[in-house]
């Protein structure tokens, strides 16, 4: 039995400045999504595969890596891909593998100086549609 239901794979944290995925329709067939959607998460590591040291804003050292956290359902046997982008330029896109559904994975940026703004990270599935979107912005420890 197939049932279409509005899920919410994000909210908006305006009081930090951090904008999660929106909501989307997304169609549910024996309990699992069958369209992509991902929820996502900022922050300075990842812990038994939940984020640690979660936060909208990063104020850190140079060389420091920042990482980005999704549960990704309906892309099972699949690739997708995690983008770093500030402004309309992508500075790190890494591909990385889902085997099952929901399927929790991460990937990492290491900022240097130079590297300081408002910073975007997109899930994107192999055909490059957006699944989830997370905005942060990182600052340098003087």
């Amino acid at each position: 039995m197939r049932k279409s239901i509005l899920l919410v794979v994000g909210f908006s944290l305006s009081v930090l400045g951090a904008r999660v995925a929106t909501a989307r329709p997304v169609s549910f067939q024996n309990g699992e999504p069958t369209a992509p959607a991902a929820a996502l998460k900022v922050g300075l590591g990842v812990e038994k595969m939940e984020i640690t040291g979660e936060a909208a804003a990063f104020k850190i050292a140079a060389g420091t890596k920042v990482f980005v956290w999704t549960k990704v359902s309906g892309c099972a046997d699949s690739n997708i891909f995690i983008a770093f982008t500030r402004g309309n330029k992508v500075f790190t896109k890494q591909e990385l593998s889902v085997s099952r559904s929901p399927y929790r994975t991460h990937a990492y940026r290491t900022f240097r100086a130079g590297d300081a703004g408002e910073w975007t990270a997109k899930v994107l599935t192999v055909e490059g549609r957006e699944i989830g979107t997370v905005s942060f912005k990182v600052d340098f420890e003087k």
